[in-house]
């Protein structure tokens, strides 16, 4: 059975050290003043886009984003995306290992968290601008490779990532009045969902697995989102379904039994339900 292709980081011998769990480039070189085009694939790593200046076209899980000066696009592992970006773009590609970042401190693995989830972010011209300091400092520091600066790196990689929690949590303090509590725990759910939606689809085992109430989740899903824990299950399985058909030629028995169906025909029927499309009429039209 075909799997999604699955990119790694870059094993670089210039960078014994961290070679496979991070790196930072400047997109200029990697362009070479060519446009880069990325057909469907998922990573198995957190990919980070900061475009300084920029133009294409980017999908990630589906969702089309038009590339634009001052944007982040952020993938967690396990999401698909396939991206067009011209040339003449400039800022800063990101790659790093979950382990990398997360061997630091329970802050850092919370950290992690909470941007895991901001998938496209467009910032004015002075909050860019300071993260772009960040991120040069970033890049000095992996190329130098100067005494202690793996922990350099991690440190600004915090900071980084404190700034945008705080650009999205500034957003959201505008337009309605934010719960950390509510918001830490549907992040929790989020990422449970990513994590287990081939074993488990009911909403009992999520609210477990987060000790908390059947109900209380409903209450934080529907508070923080307006829908039903039952709801997004439902669209994380869909998701896995319309990654699976789109980026392999796996047969559709084969996906309904990787994402844990034991009956084609249930499958078929769910999708159907949900999507409007057959899996193999939405493959044909999408594909």
């Amino acid at each position: 059975m075909e799997n999604i292709p699955i990119r790694n980081i870059h094993e670089s011998p210039k960078e014994p050290n961290l070679s496979g769990s991070f790196s930072v480039r400047a997109i200029q070189d990697l362009l070479l003043e060519k446009d880069m085009v990325q057909e469907l694939h998922r990573h198995d790593f957190y990919y980070i886009l900061i475009l300084k200046k920029g133009s294409g076209y980017h999908e990630i899980d589906f969702k089309p984003y038009e590339v634009h000066n001052h944007t982040i696009f952020l993938m967690r592992p396990g999401q698909v995306h396939q991206l067009t970006l011209k040339t003449g773009s400039s800022g800063y590609l990101l790659q790093f290992k979950t382990d990398f970042f997360n061997s630091q401190n329970k802050f850092a693995q919370e950290l992690l968290r909470k941007v895991s989830h901001i998938n496209f972010c467009k910032l004015h011209s002075d909050g860019f601008n300071k993260l772009e300091n960040i991120l040069s400092y970033i890049l000095t520091e992996y190329n130098e490779k100067q005494e202690g600066y793996q922990e350099a790196i991690k440190s600004n990689l915090s900071i980084f990532f404190i700034e945008l929690v705080r650009h999205r949590q500034n957003k959201e303090i505008a337009s309605k009045e934010n719960n950390p509590y509510l918001q830490e725990q549907l992040e929790k759910f989020l990422e449970l969902l990513d994590a287990n939606i081939t074993k488990n689809k009911q909403v009992s085992q999520y609210a477990d697995m987060l000790n908390i109430s059947t109900y209380q989740l409903n209450a934080i899903t529907k508070t923080s989102l307006n829908k039903t824990p039952s709801e997004l299950i439902n669209e994380h399985i869909v998701l896995e379904s319309k990654r699976q058909l789109l980026a392999t030629s796996n047969q559709v028995n084969q996906i309904a039994d990787q994402l844990g169906y034991d009956d084609i025909s249930y499958f078929i029927r769910f999708f159907k339900k949900h999507t409007k499309y057959s899996p193999e009429a939405f493959r044909h039209n999408f594909k």
